[in-house]
């Protein structure tokens, strides 16, 4: 009887227990993932964002979302940038922290504009399309490269482009968007830096907006000693005169520009610089006082927002595949960007049904040379990736597996040697790649995880492999991430296969499963 009793109260007291709370409200990071030089607009009730993945393709990824907390991947508006040796990772060149730079993202009379610049073809793009979900996006191709310059519609009809660093200058568009009209280019602020203070970083990364009949051009500067800041300047004319002041400085959270919301609400679009995770979003409340844009609570940026509360990045922005493919679906969905331009020719999912299969084609010394590397974004404050490889069709010197991609990378790799293949991890920490560890594999098909922890910068990752699918061992060291600058980009799960001796092996991924969890414990 004590017993039953005993049970009937820890029900009692398990039932009467509240459940353990989920967040109702948004928090800060928005996306704890690389989504860096952001630009917004919204039309009606849907918000539309761009973004830099700079040499990755294809290019500009284009999200869009009904409550600026929960972004899906809609399409890219830059497929293809050039077929260039830098682009195609070839005769030891490459485009890694190049490509495609801050993008501006405008809507004007039922057609969506998007712009941007790169910095190896030195020419700006801009491209356009009625339905950026559904329907392809045009691309023009303008003369001059514009470093992060904002697209900008007036009311007089007139388009034009301000770009710069320190002095911000501002040039004419035609019509048709294929020039800039001769004779129109001049300075439009001659030092936008001084409000937030000398030395370092100058004012860049512009935004031009119109609101309220007054012009607002908002700014990125690194002053000497200091942080990143935003800098806003307005004023009733293009010609000028143009004041300005700081507008936010905390946390180093900067760069973007300014939203409303169907109910009047105002919001600042910005991002962090957060160690190997890479630049990721904020969102900071903005009110308007005496004809200024204020932004945060008693200047700082708050962790929660009025905002409803986060899904999670899976599936918007990044997701599982498991490469299973219906009649009429695309061939990869929208999560995956190849590093630098793929051979179309060496890879399928419809070799094998339910498979992507990468095939070698040509010699290759390193990870970071390899072509034909397709990756997503590792997110924080963890996150896993886990993948199934057959590898039986590999040929001596072939190196397959999953990576995370930076300049100081690390691999879990099979090997395929004279005397049989082998796991291998590699640490390129150093900035030369070392293999740390290597155990024989006998199995034909392998299990491989990378797991990554951000949180607070922590920076770290290990990798581990599996025989069964089940049982995990943890392999090699720990990877201590870094950004770097020559990359410009946080770390990123790939798959790969290149070949070091001969070419024609080819590797088959049964499954890439991503995870918001750390499942890789220390050895």
């Amino acid at each position: 009887m004590k017993r039953v009793s005993f049970v009937l109260s820890l029900l009692l007291i398990l039932f009467c227990m509240p459940a353990k709370a989920e967040a109702t409200n948004a928090q800060n990071p928005v996306i704890f993932a690389d989504v860096p030089d952001l630009s917004m607009i919204r039309v009606g009730d849907t918000y539309y964002m761009s973004s830099t993945t700079m040499h990755m393709i294809p290019g500009v990824p284009i999200m869009k979302s009904t409550d600026l907390i929960n972004w899906t991947l809609i399409s890219y508006a830059n497929p293809f940038l050039s077929d260039s040796d830098d682009m195609n990772l070839e005769n030891g060149q490459n485009a890694y922290g190049r490509g495609t730079w801050a993008s501006s993202m405008r809507y004007h009379k039922g057609i969506f504009y998007v712009s941007t610049f790169s910095n190896n073809t030195g020419k700006s793009y801009l491209f356009r399309t009625k339905d950026p979900e559904n329907e392809a996006w045009e691309t023009i191709i303008l003369p001059r490269s514009l470093h992060d310059h904002s697209l900008f519609f007036d009311d007089d009809g007139k388009i034009y482009m301000v770009w710069g660093g320190g002095r911000i200058r501002i040039i004419e568009l035609n019509s048709d968007f294929t020039d800039f009209v001769p004779g129109s280019e001049r300075v439009l602020i001659e030092n936008a830096s001084e409000p937030g203070g000398r030395g370092g970083l100058p004012a860049e990364g512009s935004q031009l907006f119109k609101i309220n009949g007054q012009y607002y051009l908002i700014n990125i500067s690194w002053p000497a000693g200091g942080m990143r800041t935003v800098l806003v300047h307005r004023a009733k004319s293009l010609q000028g005169p143009w004041e300005g002041r700081v507008g936010l400085r905390d946390l180093g959270v900067a760069q973007g520009g300014l939203i409303d919301t169907p109910e009047g609400r105002w919001f600042a679009y910005l991002f962090r610089d957060f160690g190997a995770v890479g630049r990721i979003p904020y969102t900071v409340p903005v009110e308007w006082k005496d004809g200024w844009p204020v932004f945060g609570v008693e200047g700082k940026v708050p962790m929660t927002l009025d905002l409803p509360a986060s899904k999670g990045l899976i599936p918007g922005v990044v997701a599982s595949d498991e490469f299973k493919r219906k009649k009429g679906e695309p061939a990869l969905p929208l999560v995956w960007q190849w590093n630098h331009n793929p051979n179309n020719d060496y890879w399928s999912v419809t070799d094998r049904k339910g498979y992507l299969r990468l095939k070698t084609f040509r010699l290759d010394k390193t990870f970071l040379d390899a072509r034909n590397s397709l990756t997503q974004r590792a997110f924080g404050p963890v996150s896993t990736a886990s993948i199934c490889m057959d590898v039986r069709k590999m040929n001596v010197g072939d190196v397959a597996g999953l990576g995370l991609l930076q300049k100081q990378y690390g691999q879990l790799a099979v090997k395929c040697e004279s005397d049989g293949n082998y796991l291998v991890m590699i640490n390129g920490r150093s900035g030369e790649p070392t293999e740390v560890e290597r155990i024989a594999l006998t199995k034909r098909k392998v299990y491989l995880r990378a797991s990554c922890d951000f949180t607070e910068r922590k920076d770290v990752a290990r990798f581990a492999y599996s025989l069964d699918g089940k049982k995990w061992t943890v392999i090699g060291n720990e990877l201590k991430m870094s950004y770097t600058m020559p990359h410009f980009m946080g770390y990123r799960f790939a798959l790969f296969n290149y070949a070091t001796q001969e070419t024609g092996g080819y590797v088959d991924f049964d499954y890439f499963r991503i995870s918001d969890a750390y499942l890789v414990s220390k050895p």
